[in-house]
């Protein structure tokens, strides 16, 4: 049995009143898409979870309602050890296989996770010389995209946390991040991640990894993101940083920035724990929910709206933003 502390209690009783008042809506004009991490199945047959496979399901459902676009996967997207190269059957039967719904034949936008930096990460990018639907063009890319209706866009940034911050280990054996492997790579991303902000006039801006910057959970917070990613988010007022690595799913937002931190790691494995608890800002925990799940983003010229959903498409919480102020505040 797990249990929580009494103001994550709250937060969680807090959380589930709102759903009365929460409704799915299609936007006519509107950019759809689906967010999940940490899905990737199992190393041995049948190569999935029941947990996947139900998650999957669901996505495909919510994919048709509501007209999806596209699909982000924040890694962790072959457990326990990626794959050995770009012809893995994992590829297959981790991915191909369990997502067949006709609505997720979609382009899936892909970064690494932790777990997959056990494997071989470059087959990872070069199996998107075989897919229509893989599109993992490097370690980190970023990609635009126009609200249909509207003269306004959305640029979302994936970054590679694990070049940036080192390798945690496996999730039972969790070990200090103590740095990158390669100071150079990781000097040369943040480089390239103030440039891609600097340079953006996309009036929302989602920037997406594996490591956590906030995070109640088993991991908790990510030192190295807070010290050197966090200052550019909100220099740059980005609207979220989307992440998996803890298999629940999150909502932290500091009293004083408008950067919303989402943990979306739940959608082959769920983890309750809040070991972390006391480790983010008070009163920054807005929701946790660690059953199976994944999340939908509904972004129109007014707002962006992030809705989480249970493994049973059952709508369980949703946070929104305003398009973003693009002065940098110095």
């Amino acid at each position: 049995m797990i249990c929580l502390s009494v103001s994550l209690l709250l937060s969680l009783l807090a959380a589930q009143s709102q759903c009365h008042s929460i409704v799915d809506t299609q936007n006519a004009d509107g950019l759809e898409f689906l967010i999940l991490g940490d899905w990737g199945g199992m190393p041995y047959p049948f190569y999935t979870t029941d947990l996947q496979r139900t998650v999957a399901g669901s996505m495909g459902k919510t994919a048709a309602t509501f007209g999806a676009s596209f699909v982000v996967a924040l890694g962790d997207n072959f457990y326990f050890t990626g794959v050995e190269n770009e012809d893995s059957t994992r590829f297959i039967k981790t991915f191909e296989d369990v997502y067949t719904s006709s609505s997720l034949q979609i382009p899936w936008y892909v970064i690494a996770g932790n777990h997959d930096h056990y494997g071989n990460v470059t087959g990872q990018i070069d199996y998107t010389r075989h897919s229509n639907l893989w599109k993992f063009p490097n370690f980190y890319h970023s990609h635009e995209f126009t609200i249909p209706g509207t003269s306004m866009s959305v640029q979302i940034i994936l970054i590679d946390t694990v070049l940036l911050c080192g390798h945690s280990g496996h999730d039972h054996h969790p070990k200090p991040l103590t740095g990158p492997e390669s100071p150079e790579l990781a000097d040369e991303q943040l480089k390239w991640i103030e440039k891609s902000l600097a340079a953006s006039t996309a009036d929302y801006i989602i920037v997406g990894g594996h490591y956590p910057v906030w995070s109640i959970g088993h991991h908790g917070p990510t030192s190295q993101l807070i010290e050197q990613l966090k200052p550019l988010l909100e220099k740059y007022n980005v609207n979220a940083y989307i992440c998996g690595h803890d298999h629940n799913m999150q909502v932290i937002q500091e009293n004083n920035s408008t950067v919303q931190y989402l943990v979306i790691g739940n959608a082959n494995f769920m983890d309750g724990r809040t070991t972390h608890a006391s480790k983010v800002p008070t009163g920054s925990s807005k929701f946790f929910y660690y059953e199976g799940g994944y999340a939908r983003a509904s972004v129109t010229n007014e707002q962006m709206t992030v809705l989480f959903y249970g493994a049973d498409e059952k709508l369980l919480y949703q946070i929104e933003s305003k398009p973003r102020r693009k002065e940098i505040l110095v």
